[in-house]
């Protein structure tokens, strides 16, 4: 990621506290959050081999309560859909009882905080995949990289392209989940339609191929993102469930869709039309720069007609206080300043100085660079 701040300004105790629009409740759906920062999803792989998020993970994202909404890191809707090591899953009782620790914690501190659903598709290993099959996909075509398993990295293979009877399957996965995410006390769902996994491949001309009810068309393309966000909302309710979009990112060797305009702007009207509580979107590329591809954000967020807009990717203190005061956003999300700055809502606040992230430490490991960073004031973050 490129959200980093400059400001390196002495802080005090006494520094004056901003009152920009940025740092004043707002309401998403039917949650009223406490500030217009979010958390984005940021994935550690601190879980273990079974999924069950770590104990620490109540500590950790509790010290982060702050943000107006957290967005939890990606979360296996099934054991199919992993495709990294020690990834949390939430499709079994020991995982959904984790989590409820966690959302109490979060809870406990005032914050809200939603799960985002997860189902990778090809960005796997058949290593991670129960009976070691192939990972699958809308269609069998490989993705250029390595997957990260628990013996190191490795090239991932040529997916298998699923079956059209299997698709109401993963659905229902999301059903699931969505349902074992309101069983541990999350304020509401995510649905990850970004970054190049499953709901993308099926959404992108690039890597979906099929001829059936699921390829062809912008709206066969779309029609599995629209199902699981629909089931999703059956759960919830519209007014808790978001979704994330990612419409230019080459992110997992994602090529480019024929014509992200439409397709995007087909999506994006038609969760307006579902009411849904936001939309979350990457700019440019994940992680990446913000103009690899011409795209008109404002048209897409005009597309999904009501508020509720997050925006990421690369943002920093002043341009998220412009990016909310111009009415382009209506909540800015930050990835890994949350890292290393567990109090950044307050940092952003007082125009203080960021904690450098320590990258050995991001994923994987224990307790260092993970719940051991300082606020400003040199004490570990409370949880």
């Amino acid at each position: 990621m490129t959200d980093q701040i400059s400001d390196t300004r002495a802080i005090s105790d006494t520094a004056t506290l901003s009152d920009a629009r940025l740092f004043r409740p707002v309401t998403l759906g039917s949650m009223t959050l406490a500030n217009r920062v979010a958390m984005a999803p940021l994935t550690r792989s601190r879980a273990g081999s079974d999924g069950v998020p770590s104990p620490l993970a109540a500590t950790y994202y509790a010290q982060r309560a702050d943000a107006g909404l957290i967005v939890t890191e990606a979360t296996n809707i099934s054991a199919q859909g992993r495709g990294y090591a020690w990834t949390p899953g939430i499709y079994n009782d020991a995982q959904v009882a984790a989590w409820k620790q966690i959302t109490d914690a979060v809870h406990a501190r005032g914050g809200r905080i939603v799960l985002q659903l997860w189902h990778v598709g090809r960005i796997s290993h058949s290593s991670l995949q129960p009976g070691h099959a192939l990972p699958v996909a809308p269609s069998a075509i490989r993705a250029d990289g390595q997957a990260f398993t628990e013996t190191g990295f490795v090239p991932f293979e040529t997916p298998r392209a699923l079956d059209g009877d299997e698709i109401p399957g993963i659905i229902e996965d999301y059903r699931k989940a969505s349902l074992n995410a309101r069983a541990a006390g999350f304020d509401g769902v995510e649905v990850h339609g970004a970054n190049g996994y499953l709901l993308e491949q099926f959404l992108r001309s690039s890597t979906n191929h099929r001829s059936d009810d699921w390829g062809g068309s912008i709206e066969n393309r779309a029609r599995l993102l629209l199902a699981a966000t629909d089931v999703a909302i059956e759960v919830f309710g519209a007014d808790r469930v978001g979704v994330r979009l990612s419409p230019v990112t080459p992110a997992n060797d994602t090529g480019q869709d024929d014509d992200p305009a439409a397709l995007y702007g087909y999506v994006a009207a038609e969760l307006g039309r579902r009411n849904i509580a936001f939309i979350h979107v990457v700019e440019g590329a994940t992680g990446g720069p913000r103009d690899n591809q011409p795209f008109d954000y404002a048209a897409l967020k005009a597309a999904f007609g009501k508020p509720g807009w997050i925006v990421n990717n690369g943002y920093d203190r002043d341009s998220a206080i412009a990016a909310i005061d111009s009415g382009a956003a209506d909540m800015v999300a930050f990835g890994r300043p949350f890292i290393s700055n567990p109090d950044l809502v307050d940092r952003l606040r007082r125009a203080g100085p960021l904690a450098p992230l320590d990258r050995d430490t991001l994923y994987g490991g224990g307790a260092q660079g993970y719940i051991d960073y300082p606020t400003l004031s040199g004490s570990i973050a409370a949880a």
